[in-house]
């Protein structure tokens, strides 16, 4: 469970509004401050508030233009703006709404109804989060899942062709992993494959590669701004990792043996390659590894040339 407080951004030109609201939601949220709408934009980029509560009337930018600023800003648009204001009719309301508002509070405003509307928006905050984690996490391992993986797959393939540079890719399969359930049971199955991943995971921590399970007893990396030859290399350094490590179980160890498939692609340099052909011959490297009926590490002869 994660224990860190929510945050909020109080935007507002009036020092006692600030000074109140940060009294009434000190305790429960971690609070940031701005004076005008400009600082709010800077600061939301910044600090990646958990919401915004906004004023509305403001010298320079008016909170109708900062919302409108926040909301075209792809970094900033999903960040939740309530506005707290002293205008109290019902075409600013409205506007307020249709710009994207999540909330409208009207000043003065009341101690218990200021917390009240932000703890019922920081519940669809973090539920939504909650959501959004499960969509990119794999349940079993904790690494990342397919579905999050082939997006960004794909826009390390796009990026790479932007930069002209080399995107890797590699999978790695635990030999006879059906054998080994077979032997031991599922449970103990499920408990190897999360031990690899965390063994993955960890040898990638820190660097700009990305992994994934791949399905089953699979595991994807996707490795950007890496030849062929570094992408082996790598790969070999993960079989090594995974085949040497005693998965021990209620005083059993067992040994776990490791294929890589791994494919290597500078795909601006190509007018026919496309990633789909880069994902199959990954996957074809991956069976000829496995073909070979000994843990290794197998690639694609033409993409050598790449």
């Amino acid at each position: 469970m994660d224990s860190r407080k929510n945050s909020i951004l109080i935007v507002d030109d009036e020092s006692l509004n600030i000074t109140t609201l940060s009294h009434i939601l000190g305790t429960d949220y971690t609070i940031y401050v701005e004076k005008e709408g400009h600082g709010c934009i800077e600061s939301a980029k910044e600090l990646k508030p958990d919401l915004i509560l906004l004023d509305i009337i403001m010298p320079t930018m008016n909170g109708f233009d900062v919302i409108k600023a926040l909301k075209s800003d792809p970094e900033l648009c999903d960040i939740p703006v309530v506005f707290v204001t002293g205008l109290n009719n019902s075409k600013d309301e409205e506007l307020s709404f249709n710009l994207g508002a999540s909330d409208y509070i009207n000043k003065p405003f009341s101690a218990p109804v200021v917390k009240l509307r932000v703890r019922n928006q920081m519940r669809i905050i973090n539920h939504m989060r909650c959501i959004k984690k499960l969509n990119i996490t794999d349940v079993l391992t904790g690494i990342g899942s397919r579905r999050h993986f082939n997006a960004v797959l794909n826009q390390e393939w796009q990026r790479a062709i932007r930069e002209n540079s080399h995107i890797g890719f590699m999978i790695v399969d635990i030999d006879n992993f059906a054998s080994y359930n077979a032997k031991y049971g599922h449970l103990r199955g499920d408990i190897v494959l999360k031990e690899v991943a965390g063994l993955i995971n960890d040898h990638f921590q820190g660097t700009t590669c990305h992994v994934a399970r791949w399905g089953g007893e699979e595991f994807s990396i996707v490795l950007p701004d890496k030849n062929l030859e570094t992408v082996r290399s790598i790969a070999e350094e993960v079989r090594n990792l995974i085949n040497s490590h005693d998965f021990v179980r209620d005083s059993t160890s067992s040994n776990i043996m490791v294929s890589v498939g791994i494919n290597a692609f500078a795909p601006a340099n190509s007018t026919s390659g496309t990633l789909d052909v880069f994902v199959s011959e990954t996957t074809e490297s991956l069976s000829r590894s496995k073909r070979a009926g000994v843990s290794g590490v197998c690639f694609i002869r033409d993409s050598q040339s790449r």
